[in-house]
């Protein structure tokens, strides 16, 4: 193909993307949120020393670096979210909180403040959170982080039985922490993951794709004495989206308790928990969410798994209630802070609470599912979203034949199959020399070693002409990382 022809091509795509960025109804939500620049992302400090030569240059007329102004090509959301612009103004409130009222804050509410008080501010968050993974406010509780989430419910639900049922079923590529955590719970019961750990392989895909029939077969030759199934709601590696609501319903057949893991899940694709009957599932908050690096945790419980069913007063309460590890933070409200030391919980999954959750965290999450609140749901991000990631898949088809020869996209074509992301799997030691080139293009995506690298375009604040964007930097890298091998 001629450089010309190369040109043109170029052009009509990114004269595509302008036209979709200028019909796309969302398009205002990237406002709301804080994009570093090219040069930010190539900063060696915290703060920029350059800033006192670039209002000499302002004065002067002159205009600034073109790195300083312009964005860079965010297309890691599905590792870490960008910031929104008013995370810094509801911590601000926070602090102001904190340094004026002290410990007035856990009870009294301040009439010029949106926040609430610090002891209902879980309570808040649960709130906003239950319309988003499609559940009753009561089955959500906003806490801990991810993997303690999974242990707390593995602790609560995996009773295994030597003699009986004792194992746990988990797909072979899964997060190496949800592995860890497997692994100990069945360590912990005195069990050997030799004889109680199942995984699931994918026979037939070279990309460690799953059909569904693959793992209902799993189940079924394992039904008879298996306690637990672990599973993504979206695989993190191929960003493959499961069919939860089916494979749940099987499991169900079965009598096998299904817990997911919907880190990649939650804010990417729209999830209906308790209409699927979900037993149980962990999130974090941190991706999709934007909650920020490391941010609380969230967990829901179906209702029917939080029953209680006598008071504090009753002879043997502990009876009423199934077995969970305990803290005073899932004691019931009414009574916490008479600090008797008898537990009793609060129904739902509030009762799985342990101590009481980082403020800081809950505001800095709250703060991002104020934008969720103005995009009108996850369902409104979604299509948009399938539009985004198809267009991506559409730009990288465009590059050139030599480029395209060096890698292939192993996330499934079936949009209702995957969220909003594509990995792309590189030929032999083109990683590194790619992932330089993009930082020298202001171009930032995930890698996950030895040669997948995982594109994100998240639809609250990426656009369409990013993804021939980074199609552009990702060709040119391609044939550059190619000649240093």
């Amino acid at each position: 193909m001629s450089a010309s022809t190369d040109q043109s091509r170029v052009l009509n795509l990114r004269a595509q993307a302008e036209v979709l960025d200028g019909e796309d109804g969302l398009r205002h939500l990237r406002d709301e949120f804080r994009i570093p620049t090219k040069a930010d992302i190539k900063r060696t400090t915290l703060e920029n020393h350059d800033e006192q030569q670039q209002q000499q240059q302002q004065d002067r007329n002159d205009s600034a670096p073109a790195d300083e102004t312009t964005t860079c090509t965010y297309l890691c959301g599905n590792s870490l979210g960008l910031q929104p612009k008013r995370t810094a103004t509801r911590i601000n409130q926070y602090l102001q909180t904190w340094s004026t009222q002290a410990v007035q804050g856990h009870f009294k509410p301040l009439g010029d403040s949106p926040l609430p008080t610090w002891l209902d501010a879980d309570a808040r968050a649960a709130k906003s959170m239950a319309p988003i993974v499609g559940a009753d406010e009561s089955e959500v509780a906003v806490m801990q982080t991810l993997t303690a989430n999974l242990h707390l419910l593995m602790s609560a639900f995996y009773q295994p039985d030597p003699k009986g049922r004792h194992k746990i079923i988990l797909e072979s590529k899964a997060f190496p922490s949800d592995h860890f955590a497997v692994l100990s719970q069945i360590r912990h019961h005195g069990l050997s993951p030799d004889t109680s750990m199942v995984t699931i392989e994918s026979p037939y895909s070279e990309d460690s794709l799953f059909t569904t029939y693959d793992i209902q077969s799993i189940i079924s030759k394992h039904a008879k004495d298996t306690a637990l199934i672990l599973l993504p709601g979206i695989q993190y590696y191929t960003g493959q989206l499961f069919d939860i609501p089916t494979i749940t319903a099987f499991a169900h057949k079965h009598d096998i308790f299904i817990i997911w893991d919907l880190a990649h899940a939650v804010g990417n694709v729209p999830l209906h928990l308790h209409d699927w009957d979900v037993d149980a599932a962990a999130w974090c908050t941190y991706k999709y969410l934007n909650g920020g690096p490391g941010c609380i945790g969230g967990m829901f419980i179906n209702s029917r798994n939080t029953l209680v069913s006598t008071t504090i007063t009753d002879e043997e309460p502990e009876r009423g209630y199934g077995k969970r590890l305990s803290g005073w933070w899932g004691n019931d409200k009414a009574i916490r802070f008479q600090m008797e030391t008898k537990f009793h919980p609060v129904k739902g999954a509030a009762g799985f609470q342990l101590s009481n959750p980082s403020i800081l965290d809950i505001t800095s999450l709250s703060a991002s599912l104020e934008v969720f609140e103005l995009a009108g749901g996850v369902s409104a991000l979604r299509e948009k979203s399938k539009r985004l990631t198809a267009f991506l898949e559409q730009s990288l088809s465009a590059i050139s034949e030599d480029a395209k020869k060096l890698f292939r996209i192993i996330t499934p074509s079936d949009p209702d199959q995957r969220g909003a992301q594509l990995s792309l799997l590189l030929a032999d030691g083109l990683l590194i020399p790619i992932m330089k080139e993009f930082e020298k293009a202001g171009v930032v995506v995930d890698e996950r070693k030895p040669n997948v690298i995982r594109v994100g375009p998240a639809p609250l604040y990426n656009s369409f002409v990013e993804c021939v964007t980074f199609a552009e930097a990702f060709e040119s890298a391609l044939l550059v990382a190619q000649t240093s091998l």
